[in-house]
């Protein structure tokens, strides 16, 4: 099976904190993920200043901050990018971050990063798509609030401006922070799958790491995942997100998942369990002791462990038949013993 991606999702909770972004970091090499991902924007060429916040952006953070004022504080200047690469160079973790505006989206393919993710707010944002596809060569969308419509007009934007479509990958995911399990939808991944003809993942926001490793089953090539350092920090994602505990088990979760899908796939006895067919499965024994000649009756026999007999699935054609050689009563009984 082909090794699942892992984007552990630091976004903005870093808090606008330099030495907090590199805490996270930290945690997301321990857990072995593939990218540590942060997100590239201004507020000022994201949103008006008197945009509303986003109900969960209300329910998460203890102010009353406009959207503005909260992303204000949110951002990472471009010092602080190239410190973040080389912090993740270091730690031995791919760098990776959404860029939300045009110079943001420029500045990240200006410093090295090949690799775009398309956040869900901009499925529907057609300049914005055109611009990402000029510049990156690979791609990853997704697709929270969107229908299956909106998803192929995307795809077929990027596709249109020189994306590879083999080098695109769609995410489900649900832009409610956190989703509930009711709302997930999982199978609409499939659906995407189907539909636009794509590689697949899962960006989700749900608490737990329950729907992540069953999206891996799923057929997921990509996941991502918010995380934290600690839920209850103020900010807006931080309450929809991993701590570091969690986020370990997440990537452990699906390295072994991973491993119980990489079989043939053909219903057969592994390697390792053959050793054990003699041992677990029974054969037909008998209760008495029988000289030659003697017929066997049905109320003679028992299945018992171990398999060193006639299976069980014989039971039928050996009642009725002659002995041929002497079998003492708790012995198996084997073909050579009878008449056939």
């Amino acid at each position: 099976m082909k090794k699942t991606l892992i984007i552990a999702e630091a976004g903005v909770n870093h808090n606008g904190d330099i030495k907090l972004a590199e805490k996270l970091i930290d945690v997301a090499a321990e857990a072995g993920v593939d990218y540590v991902k942060f997100q590239t924007f201004k507020a000022n060429k994201l949103v008006t200043k008197n945009a509303k916040r986003a109900e969960y952006q209300d329910s998460n953070t203890n102010n009353n901050d406009s959207q503005f004022e909260m992303l204000k504080k949110l951002e990472l200047s471009q010092n602080d990018h190239h410190h973040l690469i080389e912090y993740c160079k270091n730690k031995k973790v791919k760098f990776l971050s959404t860029g939300f505006d045009f110079d943001s989206v420029d500045f990240l393919y200006n410093i090295g990063v090949r690799l775009a993710k398309i956040p869900s707010g901009e499925i529907t944002n057609l300049p914005y798509l055109r611009k990402v596809a000029s510049l990156f060569p690979e791609v990853i969308l997704s697709t929270g609030m969107a229908d299956i419509t909106e998803v192929k007009d995307a795809v077929e934007v990027l596709v249109n401006e020189g994306v590879d479509k083999n080098k695109i990958t769609v995410l489900h995911c649900n832009t409610e922070y956190p989703t509930s399990m009711k709302d997930v939808n999982l199978k609409a991944m499939l659906h995407i799958k189907k539909e636009v003809e794509v590689n697949i993942g899962y960006s989700d926001h749900t608490l737990g790491v329950e729907v992540p490793v069953g999206a891996v089953t799923l057929g997921a090539e990509v996941i991502e995942k918010h995380f934290t350092l600690d839920r209850s920090m103020e900010g807006p994602d931080h309450r929809a997100s991993l701590e570091p505990r969690e986020l370990k088990l997440m990537v452990d979760s699906i390295r072994n998942i991973e491993k119980a899908l990489s079989g043939s796939g053909v219903k057969e006895p592994s390697e390792s369990e053959k050793k054990n067919i003699d041992i677990v499965r029974k054969s037909i024994h008998v209760l008495k002791d029988f000289r030659e000649g003697e017929i066997i009756k049905e109320s003679d026999l028992v299945t018992l462990r171990p398999n060193a007999g006639i299976s069980p699935m014989n039971w039928h054609d050996v009642i009725g038949k002659k002995i041929k050689s002497k079998v003492n009563s708790g012995e198996p009984l084997k073909w050579e013993n009878i008449y056939e």
